[in-house]
């Protein structure tokens, strides 16, 4: 819930979220709908297509500092990636290697790959992972800002812990399958889709933070966004064997801590948190006033 004196990320359009976070008047699109660049396969199969293929991508800067950008339409077939969406990403990110930005910003909003063309959205989301890893190597920090209303799921989940860090509110989530797909799968037993508290206590943005996976907690408002970009700007990447190594170490203690949970609320019970069933109707300031150097 925003007050009149936020403007809120998770309401706006792609194209919205851009203008807000960006410095005013700085955004240049690459590949405007104008371009019509669409995707070949969508209409051989009767389905409607976009003509920016529901991902915006350009530079612009923020702060002063020079920035590419790109923001996935979850209006657009829930920001599923297929050739031409995965294309634009790519091609962003081997722009960085050229054009040597202080950043790359990932304003991610994604239910996966396309069914629709689902091998080539499976190469396109590995090429982009790949880019993705080349930009961090090259000393360029990849920023992923997740908030939107669809979340970040899927192959751009992977994407998104592939970069330095990632800036959540508590209504973003995060994970590698959907609480759908979770339910087809393995049954509503093991993960009841249509329990919402559930499906935002186990990805949501307040729990991805205390697992260490969001780095930066903010809440529902373009500014705290922005601000939080422009504090990771400087966040140099660590991509050496000593980084790999402790990340490893790290994902192995928390499975042998939390193994055996079976509800988030188990997690926070182990982490130290006195009265863990509170957490979910904490307020953003108030509930990292609460959990302060409880993280996993």
């Amino acid at each position: 819930m925003t007050d009149a004196a936020t403007h809120s990320y998770y309401e706006d359009s792609a194209r919205e979220r851009l203008l807000g976070l960006l410095d005013p008047g700085s955004f240049r699109e690459i590949l405007p709908p104008s371009e019509r660049v669409v995707s070949p396969h969508l209409r051989r199969l009767d389905t409607p297509a976009a003509f920016d293929d529901g991902v915006v991508v350009g530079k612009a800067t923020l702060g002063g500092r020079p920035v590419l950008v790109a923001a996935q339409e979850g209006g657009f077939m829930g920001g599923a990636v297929g050739e031409v969406h995965g294309a634009k990403l790519t091609g962003l990110l081997e722009r960085a290697l050229d054009e040597r930005p202080a950043g790359v910003l990932l304003l991610v909003e994604s239910g996966g790959v396309r069914l629709h063309e689902a091998n080539a959205g499976l190469i396109a989301v590995s090429e982009v992972m790949r880019a993705v890893l080349a930009v961090r190597a090259a000393g360029i920090p990849v920023i992923v800002l997740d908030g939107g209303q669809f979340g970040c799921f899927g192959g751009m989940g992977i994407v998104s812990r592939l970069c330095d860090a990632v800036v959540m509110s508590e209504e973003g989530r995060l994970g590698l399958s959907g609480p759908e797909v979770i339910e087809t799968t393995m049954g509503v037993e093991e993960f009841d889709s249509r329990d919402r508290a559930l499906v935002w206590r186990t990805v949501g943005g307040k729990h991805r933070y205390l697992l260490g996976e969001a780095a930066v907690l903010v809440e529902d408002d373009i500014a705290a966004f922005r601000a939080a970009a422009l504090a990771l700007l400087d966040h140099a990447p660590d991509l050496s064997l000593a980084a790999l190594e402790a990340e490893h170490a790290a994902l192995g203690g928390r499975l042998e801590r939390f193994g055996d949970c079976r509800d988030a609320l188990d997690i926070w019970a182990r982490l130290g948190i006195a009265e863990p069933e509170r957490l979910p109707i904490l307020d953003t300031p108030t509930f990292l006033a609460t959990v302060t150097d409880k993280r996993a």
